[in-house]
């Protein structure tokens, strides 16, 4: 399988200053090796065409998520802004992939299960730069629309107050000082948060704030067994005298909505401007390396702004 050699430049306009651009700064991040030992295997072109380098795909993706491109948009441009080019590794003056090589790359990372693999192992490196000492965990669900009503994997959902979602949910445990994303799991959109929950769980989770949906044992005793203590919005508790109960309920819930609330900003970025409102993909696996593509965008950028204050 042969693949091209990207990045040569050739003669050009000399004295021409490259504008600086916040991407330069994202390369140098992480050690992508390796993230293109993972890729290796992954051929994105067609029978007897040299193929672009994996690597320079996976970060033509990570683009499309910042800056919530198709993939026509993405192509369009990757061919026209120096920016994009030098984040990717493509010189000035060399081709770029077409449309048809994200969809097979795409195809070829689901196919090979390496989404998740790829946001453990960008998800590791950028904890050990920011993260010193574990404090708590926030854990959280959102739902996000199906791609199409007629994705057999997705599934109804409705609650108290709003329209019914045909969709997805995905599962999150995050940093509670950091708000990195550290453990994702994604299910259809009618599974219970508190059933699912165990999965987001970390390893050494420390504090685990959540709300009211994960109440029960199953949730509870997940917590326990990776030595963290459960933080759980109460709904109600015993007393004798109701006022004094109700400042009670009051002094242990505010804390917790107080540190619970910053998973909503993660949401709300992935919502808002990383194009996660709506799947683009039918299927369950699809679904979950969009989320996991998201959450490694995310990550990148929370862990650049960390850096630089």
């Amino acid at each position: 399988m042969a693949r091209r050699s990207i990045g040569q430049e050739q003669f050009g306009f000399a004295g021409r200053e490259r504008a600086v651009s916040s991407l330069d700064a994202l390369v140098s991040l992480i050690d992508w090796n390796q993230v293109a030992e993972l890729l290796d295997p992954l051929y994105p072109a067609t029978k007897g065409e040299p193929a672009s380098p994996p690597l320079a795909m996976f970060r033509a993706l990570l683009l499309s998520i910042w800056y919530d491109l198709s993939d026509v948009k993405l192509a369009e441009a990757l061919d026209d802004r120096a920016s994009f080019r030098r984040f990717c590794g493509f010189s000035a003056n060399e081709a770029t992939p077409e449309r048809t090589a994200f969809v097979r790359f795409r195809k070829l990372l689901v196919a090979h299960q390496l989404d998740r693999a790829l946001f453990e192992a960008v998800t590791m490196q950028l904890k050990s730069k920011v993260v010193t000492v574990k404090t708590g965990t926030l854990v959280d669900a959102t739902i996000i629309a199906s791609a199409s009503e007629e994705d057999d994997d997705a599934r109804w959902v409705k609650y108290k107050g709003k329209r019914a979602v045909h969709g997805f949910k995905a599962h999150v445990g995050a940093d509670a000082d950091t708000a990195l994303v550290e453990q994702i799991s994604i299910t259809s959109a009618n599974i219970n948060d508190g059933k699912a929950g165990p999965e987001a769980l970390p390893e050494n989770p420390s504090e685990v704030f959540a709300d009211s949906a994960y109440r029960g044992n199953h949730f509870r005793d997940a917590v326990l067994a990776k030595g963290g203590v459960p933080r759980i919005v109460a709904t109600g508790m015993w007393g004798r005298d109701e006022a004094e109960t109700l400042r009670k309920l009051h002094a242990w819930n505010q804390p917790i909505h107080r540190v619970r609330g910053r998973i909503e900003k993660i949401f709300g970025t992935w919502k808002r401007c990383y194009g996660l409102r709506q799947m683009r993909w039918r299927g369950l696996p699809k679904a979950a390396a969009q989320v996991h593509l998201t959450a490694i965008a995310y990550n990148l950028k929370r862990t650049m702004n960390i850096l630089a204050v």
